[in-house]
């Protein structure tokens, strides 16, 4: 019996020497983790806010990003406006997030439409930029958006309607976020949303776009760009906006998140298709998603990292 109490008490030891080295390297690996050289923009989508009633519209990715060392800001642009008028607002952020910090460059990072509003601050001030991200990018026209001018054509009575709608949530949002001092135009975010309104803001600004549905060119004008989508529109039955999506979905024809197709989104070094929807992307909502899928929030720590050890 003492022998067997013997073996017992160090079998315990050694797993608990090995539980606190496994500890010390979790945190070793924590430590400094996504601290990037320059700062991390976060940039919302169509309808987005930087936090709305303590909700994060990044679900969570702030603080891990924060966490691992990362100095991250959240743009607030927008909710309903074109491209030019998002990008001109997070263009005067970019410069003072920079005047703050003392940093030459910031890190772009845009879901949704936000993929077009950091491209734009890419393509009129390169010297600002040091990466530009676009998760679930409409990069080169949404089908849902062609569909929604196509229901409500410029001047019709179901555009003034939609308009209406679209505006009153607009107000809901700003209400909840504190964006209210931005100015809002639904048909512009439509506009700009379309394939021929992102065909025309493609030859102003082609910078990382692929010819295809390939990889893009990784640095331009000294900017690195990437992207990542996801390709499941249904994937958690207990997220209420999943049935939407998928819905929503059936227009494409082709691999999509809902409201982006999978080719649409690509821009430079394409990382991957995930099985995740449009709002997965951005761990939306509140944390539910495919349980079987890669972590939203781990994506998003581990491109920080990526730029980390490019010295971005």
């Amino acid at each position: 019996m003492t022998g067997f109490f013997s073996r017992l008490l160090r079998r315990l030891a050694l797993a608990a020497t090995a539980g606190l080295l496994l500890a010390g390297a979790s945190a070793h690996a924590q430590n400094g983790y996504t601290q990037t050289r320059y700062p991390i923009v976060l940039v919302h989508g169509l309808f987005g806010f930087d936090s709305a009633l303590g909700v994060d519209y990044f679900y969570g990715i702030p603080d891990a990003l924060r966490q691992g060392g990362a100095k991250v800001y959240v743009a607030q642009v927008s909710a309903a406006n074109s491209t030019e008028v998002r990008g001109e607002q997070l263009l005067a952020q970019v410069k003072t997030i920079l005047a703050i910090t003392g940093a030459a460059k910031v890190n772009l990072v845009g879901h949704s439409h936000g993929g077009p509003t950091t491209r734009y601050v890419a393509g009129v001030a390169p010297q600002l930029v040091a990466s530009v991200t676009s998760i679930g990018g409409v990069n080169k026209g949404s089908r849902v958006a062609d569909i929604l001018r196509g229901v409500a054509p410029a001047g019709s009575v179901s555009e003034a309607v939609a308009n209406a709608a679209a505006k009153a949530l607009v107000s809901l949002i700003n209400l909840t976020s504190g964006g209210s001092g931005l100015p809002q135009m639904p048909t512009a975010a439509l506009d700009s949303l379309t394939t021929a309104g992102l065909a025309n803001f493609n030859r102003r600004f082609p910078q990382a776009l692929p010819s295809g549905c390939g990889n893009g060119a990784e640095l331009v004008n000294g900017v690195r760009y990437y992207s990542w989508t996801g390709t499941k529109p249904l994937t958690n039955v207990l997220d209420a906006s999943d049935g939407l999506l998928s819905v929503m979905s059936l227009t494409f024809g082709e691999a999509n998140d809902g409201l982006v197709s999978a080719c649409s989104s690509r821009l430079g070094k394409h990382l991957g298709d995930y099985r995740q929807n449009h709002l997965d992307e951005v761990n939306q909502l509140l944390g539910l998603r495919d349980w079987f899928s890669t972590d939203p929030v781990t994506l998003y720590r581990q491109h920080a990292n990526r730029l980390k050890l490019l010295g971005l």
